[in-house]
């Protein structure tokens, strides 16, 4: 099991692709944990991974956008508690209202979005970056979006987080590089058959997308050993080989 040593954070756990590399991950070894703000969710992604013999994960019910600065600390004194150090960070949690001119797009929803697509992985990652300064090597992965990232018309703050997060990842994989032990990525899925997906592109033939399964193997590249050494990158899973 090549993950079996690793315990991994994942954010959105609940949602398709974070639930979706939840079970990849556990499959291979991985002790997860889990974090999300919708409970009935993260269970039902514990049973699936409890029922497929794969270690047991944690589950951390939280609110990126509503949680305190405090709170954030909070979990990562938690996580030193009853694992010392943490091997890796997948950011998948994701939010998408509409796309609308931004001439008409609504504050709140603006915030929302900001917060967690782009504020929370940035306070998230520091408050865990000790953690992951202790494991021999670590990895953090990011979303992006093939989509948003072209910043099109209409794509609203969704793209401007992702088009920002991408920046941050690049800036932090600089700035960690020298050490050799934290490696930072940035993986984009692709039009796969996912609930955002849909959300997007409601009147879209889902039929002739990937499932989600199917770019699994991207996930568990960037988070075993294999990919050592690979920072600051922009991997696409539609393309990915090893």
């Amino acid at each position: 099991m090549p993950l079996s040593k690793q315990t991994i954070l994942i954010t959105g756990a609940g949602g398709g692709l974070g639930s979706m590399a939840a079970l990849a991950l556990a499959e291979q070894g991985a002790t997860l944990i889990l974090l999300d703000k919708n409970i009935a969710k993260l269970e039902q992604v514990y049973d699936a991974i409890v029922d497929s013999k794969s270690p047991t994960p944690i589950l951390y019910p939280f609110d990126l956008a509503g949680a305190t600065e405090v709170q954030y600390h909070e979990m990562a004194d938690a996580i030193e508690e009853n694992f010392g150090q943490l091997n890796g960070i997948l950011h998948s949690a994701n939010e998408f209202n509409s796309f609308a001119p931004l001439s008409l797009h609504k504050t709140m929803a603006w915030g929302h979005t900001i917060n967690v697509n782009l504020n929370a992985p940035f306070l998230l990652t520091q408050v865990l970056l000790p953690l992951l300064e202790k494991a021999e090597h670590a990895s953090i992965v990011f979303t992006s979006d093939s989509h948003a990232r072209k910043a099109k018309a209409y794509s609203g703050a969704y793209a401007v987080s992702k088009i920002a997060l991408e920046s941050y990842a690049k800036i932090l994989a600089d700035e960690l590089e020298a050490a050799n032990k934290i490696r930072v990525n940035t993986l984009i899925p692709g039009p796969v058959n996912s609930p955002l997906r849909k959300k997007a592109f409601p009147a879209e033939n889902k039929e002739q997308l990937p499932e989600m399964t199917e770019i699994s193997p991207a996930y568990l590249y960037l988070f075993s050993d294999k990919s050592i050494g690979v920072t600051g990158q922009v991997i696409d899973a539609r393309t990915f080989n090893l």
